[in-house]
């Protein structure tokens, strides 16, 4: 028989082969992954830190540069950052490493630059002085870093620099301290605090004023006593007033003829002495703590007790405000308002109620009451219709005051030209001096007057015979002068 084949027979085979080779059988597959190159890390941004800080002429800043990633991540850029100033050395001078030092007052953006990113921030760089204070015919200066400088009479030692030779510029107080927290002057003595609390004191100590326990004059800073925890202080013509610890205990010392220290006696007393109220004659206790703050005149005193005002001391002007002229040797509470600054001068004083409005009472000789008379007022009275007084300053019988928006005010004696509005004639109502906005510190001596302003430079004006304005001469100014 003759075999025959068909078509489709001869088809399907090499279709099977095919699909046999293709795997379809379920054979071995042989396959390869790629793995996906991640994108790279670049830098977005430069952080330049401390933001914003302040530094004073001479003073210096280590500026750090932080690199953020564009994975969220950051690092500090030690390397290879180039630092610069936007005006060259005129405020700032720069250094490779980041450091920044001030070469002059004002404001300037420090820049950090790396793989053409950068960021930066504003320095502004202010003069040293942080504070200012005045007294008899001498002044005081605190810097920044917390060293004391003197200037003006030294007749018996009381700018500390261990000598009685009047300076009139800035002189380093003995010993060398740089923490220097708070300095009060008075007529002819300065008494201090250091950062760690400690109480010091120099100059005149003919009614133990100095509190060492002696009538010896000191042309160097002494301490007194061994207490860490002293807080505040205020010097009047020969009497000290200091406040101590936690709750706020009340010491005196010194000239106490107008019972300017509050101890209920005339005793002069050449140590620190706790002051204690006696308890009220309808029953009570005795206050023996709270005060916040306290204040000398000449031979009077003032304080607050919590935020309630009390005066002590001479009252032949009216000075205590109590209403009447009799001296009063033990602290008394003047009415029921809150007070939160009280100051006193020669025979009359001032205070700034808690809503910010402004008081005077005593000797108004000179018009320092602001009330266009001249007689004594015996009670506090109102200056101004203006609620915005912040700082105030009576010097022997002037006043000085500033107020929130950083306008300076004066009134009262002139002849010096410690009002600083360059006529010399007194004033019987507070007058705004310059039009400048930046003061915010004050400072009233007898006769001159201090001014500091925003970038902390100092401005004196009015006696300068003894050198107290600190410009390096005797010569006396009439209007606001800036101090080198």
């Amino acid at each position: 028989m003759k075999k025959t084949f068909s078509l489709s027979s001869l088809v399907l085979v090499p279709i099977l082969a095919v699909l046999a080779a293709c795997g379809g059988g379920g054979g071995s597959k042989d396959t390869t992954t790629t793995t996906p190159t991640p994108p790279a890390v670049t830098l977005k941004e430069i952080i330049v830190t401390p933001a914003g800080p302040s530094i004073t002429v001479g003073g210096s800043q280590q500026m750090i540069a932080t690199g953020k990633y564009s994975d969220s991540k950051t690092a500090v850029l030690s390397t290879g950052v180039t630092w610069s100033a936007a005006k060259g050395e005129q405020v700032l001078k720069v250094f490779t490493s980041g450091l920044v030092t001030g070469a002059g007052v004002g404001s300037d953006t420090v820049t950090a630059s790396f793989g053409g990113v950068s960021g930066g921030t504003v320095v502004t760089v202010r003069l040293p002085w942080v504070d200012v204070v005045a007294g008899g015919n001498q002044s005081f200066g605190r810097k920044a870093e917390g060293t004391l400088f003197g200037w003006g009479s030294n007749l018996l030692g009381q700018l500390g620099d261990t000598t009685t030779i009047d300076r009139s510029s800035a002189t380093l107080v003995a010993g060398g301290a740089t923490t220097w927290r708070q300095v009060a002057v008075g007529k002819l003595h300065t008494v201090a605090l250091r950062a760690d609390g400690s109480l010091w004191a120099w100059g005149l100590n003919q009614n133990g004023q100095l509190g060492d326990g002696s009538k010896i004059d000191r042309a160097t800073p002494v301490r007194i006593g061994t207490a860490n925890d002293w807080t505040y202080v205020a010097a009047g013509e020969g009497h000290t007033l200091a406040i101590s610890g936690k709750t706020g205990l009340l010491w005196a010392w010194g000239r106490n003829s107008n019972g300017q220290l509050g101890d209920g006696t005339n005793i002069d007393r050449l140590v620190p002495t706790k002051i204690i109220l006696p308890a009220p004659a309808g029953g009570g206790t005795a206050i023996t703590a709270g005060w916040t703050t306290v204040a000398a005149g000449a031979n009077h005193s003032l304080g607050l007790l919590g935020t309630s005002l009390y005066t002590w001391g001479y009252n032949l002007r009216g000075q205590l405000g109590n209403g009447g002229q009799v001296d009063t040797p033990t602290p008394t509470q003047i009415g029921t308002a809150n007070w939160v600054a009280v100051t006193g001068g020669a025979l009359h004083s001032a205070g700034i109620r808690s809503d910010g409005a402004l008081l005077t009472w005593g000797d108004n000789s000179n018009g320092q009451i602001g009330n266009s008379g001249s007689q004594p007022v015996s009670s506090p009275f109102l200056a101004s219709t203006t609620l915005n007084w912040l700082r105030i300053a009576a010097g022997a019988n002037h006043m000085l005051a500033l107020r929130a928006d950083g306008t300076l005010w004066a009134w009262g004696a002139n002849a010096d030209g410690q009002l600083g509005d360059g006529l010399g004639q007194d004033l019987g109502v507070p007058t705004q001096i310059g039009s400048g906005t930046s003061w915010v510190g004050i400072a009233a001596g007898l006769n001159h007057s201090f001014g500091r302003q925003t970038d902390n430079s100092l401005w004196g004006w009015g006696r300068n015979a003894e050198g107290q304005l600190g410009n390096g001469n005797q010569t006396s100014v009439a209007q606001p002068s800036q101090m080198p």
